[in-house]
């Protein structure tokens, strides 16, 4: 294994999780969140991610006072394991109130919830000494065209994050887009649509994107593409590295668990534009598959880790000077076969 001497990893609280889905109950016990942050640390990770109520449990019924004594609490913890809080991101998709939406709801009660909630997942941010707040707009959407206008909601979410913006002036807001699940249609399905908005905002240079592989891959792009092209508008700000076998349900796997080639470009896009250099995290959104026992409830963090270094290894020694000779040829069929033996190690 090469010396990591660039990256910094992360994972959330959620990625070790109880293993229940639509169809069926938990297979595994839940844990506490100290036990989360002691296995983090065990298999040598550098940061966490957050959403505000994995940072603050039951938050909507928490006062301002009781927030931050818990959010400095929580900074303590951090603090005493060397932990680095990478993202703290509102979890809007769960309340009452946003059935129809938080930011894009037809309903002004709350869509104004969902402005007073971010303003509290940015408290706890700067308490956490974390600037990057990342939006996953899950039910900014619709189920059937006609419920809702697409360019009032696109102003909506552009009000939105420039009230954030306006809120704390050190935050950046990353967009995590998504093109379906939990709605049927997103506003933000795409890189491009979440560059596009960062435009609209009062303060475009703080608006950012964080590409996740199987959402890329969902909306039938190329992960690669995506986590480049906003590389070239210098906005690519976070990853999610994680597989997904086709235009399925999000399924989370272990980062190239279904296709090695393309988290191998992935890789190799992160490398040859210096990703890290920056403070940026290599973050896995993987979950363990559902049959998986306790005892190795971890091991699908550690093994997306594992995945990734090597794969640096093979991009680091991929003959590039040959690569280019065949491609000044347009022998592509000759560059096709040096990336599958490459890969296979010949």
């Amino acid at each position: 294994m090469i010396k990591n001497n660039q990256y910094k990893f992360s994972f959330g609280p959620w990625n070790i999780s109880e293993g229940y889905d639509p169809y069926g109950p938990a297979t595994r016990p839940p844990q506490a969140f100290d036990w989360k942050l002691g296995k983090l640390k065990e298999i040598g990770f550098d940061a966490m991610m957050f959403h505000d109520d994995d940072a603050i449990p039951d938050l909507d019924s928490k006062s301002p006072e009781q927030i931050r004594k818990g959010a400095k609490e929580l900074k303590r913890k951090l603090d005493d394991a060397g932990i680095l809080a990478e993202i703290v991101a509102p979890r809007l998709w769960f309340s009452p109130m946003t059935i129809d939406g938080g930011y894009t709801s037809n309903d002004p009660k709350a869509r104004k919830y969902a402005i007073e909630r971010s303003k509290k997942c940015i408290d706890i941010a700067k308490i956490l000494d974390c600037s990057l707040i990342v939006l996953w707009l899950a039910r900014e959407g619709t189920y059937i065209r006609e419920s809702k206008n697409c360019r009032t909601s696109t102003d909506y979410l552009a009000e939105a994050i420039d009230k954030m913006l306006a809120y704390d002036k050190k935050i950046r807001v990353a967009i995590e887009p998504k093109p379906n699940e939990p709605m049927d249609h997103a506003y933000i399905p795409t890189m491009g649509h979440a560059m596009a908005i960062a435009f609209k905002t009062s303060d475009p240079k703080r608006v950012g994107g964080l590409v996740e592989s199987a959402h890329a891959i969902l909306a039938g792009l190329d992960p690669a593409d995506e986590m480049e092209f906003a590389i070239s508008y210098g906005k690519l700000w976070s990853v999610h590295l994680n597989d997904q076998n086709g235009l399925k349900f999000d399924q989370d796997k272990p980062f190239g668990s279904n296709n090695l080639r393309s988290a191998f470009n992935q890789v190799r896009v992160l490398e040859r534009n210096n990703y890290g250099s920056k403070g940026e995290c290599v973050a896995f959104d993987v979950h363990s598959f559902r049959s998986t026992k306790e005892e190795h409830c971890v091991d699908h963090l550690s093994n997306s880790r594992d995945t990734f270094l090597r794969l640096v290894e093979k991009v680091r020694s991929f003959d590039n000077a040959k690569a280019q000779t065949l491609i000044a040829d347009r022998n592509y069929q000759a560059l096709d076969q040096m990336v599958i033996e490459h890969l296979l190690g010949k």
